[in-house]
């Protein structure tokens, strides 16, 4: 893919410039091919004409890459930053130099991680065709891996030792291969990924052929290990006992002794349902009789 423009001008130098301008590179970068040279004027009245100049670049992703993470760095103040490309047979790297680069490399990489996968995106939309770029600077990407590659060994080893597994934190797809390559490589060890982007993390574990794998201790609901005092071991325990001795114990009902019914005393007369008929007087009962009453009302 070309990127080209022509220009006039009154000299073969600003027309040059011009051109290279219009196509948002520097003279130095761009290619250029003069269509036609100055002529100047005879007696300065008649005849002449301008310079053209034609300045043309091809487009790769790589330098496509390049150009959008000058202006990202440009934007976020980074100063004078000279940016190496290296291409290869699947992609390129991008490598950064200048003074006080720190904050673009950020927490764990994760600023630069950022601007990979930006610049990734546009260098894909060059030809729609994938194209992986990697950004560098002073030599992080290859510091990181080797810090990777021991996180991953001493994991791997305490999985196949202990039978026990271990999540390691929040990684990107380029570092969880590192973890699993390195995984694969020790014996008794297994590592797979979980959970969803950006929180995707690695966990590293037994293998299915190593013998601790079910040797490792687990938790009961409690708290407690298995095979402890747990809820239904011996000793102590929590005070309860088994249930075998709980069926045997005598159920509260058949301790208790039967309460007795008390007799059900009328305290006047029923109302007569018939109709017509004179209802009988009240009677009162000897309790009511001999009770000292305060505030008795008769209905």
């Amino acid at each position: 893919m070309l990127k080209e423009a022509i220009k006039e001008a009154a000299t073969l130098e600003e027309a040059k410039e011009l051109a290279a301008r219009e196509i948002g590179v520097g003279t130095e970068v761009a290619q250029f091919e003069i269509l036609q040279m100055p002529q100047k004027k005879t007696f300065g009245l008649f005849g002449g004409c301008p310079a053209r100049v034609r300045a043309y670049i091809e487009i790769t992703p790589a330098t496509k890459a390049a150009d959008y993470l000058r202006s990202v760095l440009a934007g976020m103040g980074a100063g004078q930053v000279a940016i190496e490309i290296k291409e290869d047979e699947n992609g390129c790297v991008l490598s950064l130099t200048g003074e006080d680069l720190g904050f673009i490399i950020g927490r764990r990489g994760e600023n630069l991680d950022a601007l990979q996968y930006l610049t990734g995106l546009v260098a894909n939309r060059v030809e729609n065709s994938y194209y992986r770029v990697t950004i560098n600077i002073g030599n992080y990407r290859e510091k990181r891996e080797k810090t990777l590659v021991e996180l991953a060994k001493k994991v791997g080893n305490q999985a196949s030792k202990t039978g026990r597994k271990t999540s390691l934190e929040p990684m990107n797809p380029y570092e969880r291969r590192i973890i699993h390559t390195t995984i694969q490589e020790i014996e008794g060890a297994t590592s797979w990924s979980v959970g969803t982007e950006p929180n995707r993390h690695v966990v590293v574990g037994p293998s299915e052929d190593n013998p601790m794998k079910n040797k490792a201790p687990k938790e009961s609901r409690g708290g407690q290990r298995s095979g402890g005092r747990g809820r239904s071991g011996g000793g102590r325990g929590n005070g309860r006992g088994s249930r075998e001795d709980r069926n045997d114990r005598p159920t509260v009902a058949a301790e208790r002794p039967a309460r007795p019914v008390r007799e059900f005393i009328p305290r006047s007369n029923p109302m007569p349902v018939a109709e017509d008929v004179t209802p009988p007087e009240k009677t009162i009962s000897e309790k009511e009789a001999s009770a000292t009453l305060y505030g008795r009302i008769d209905l």
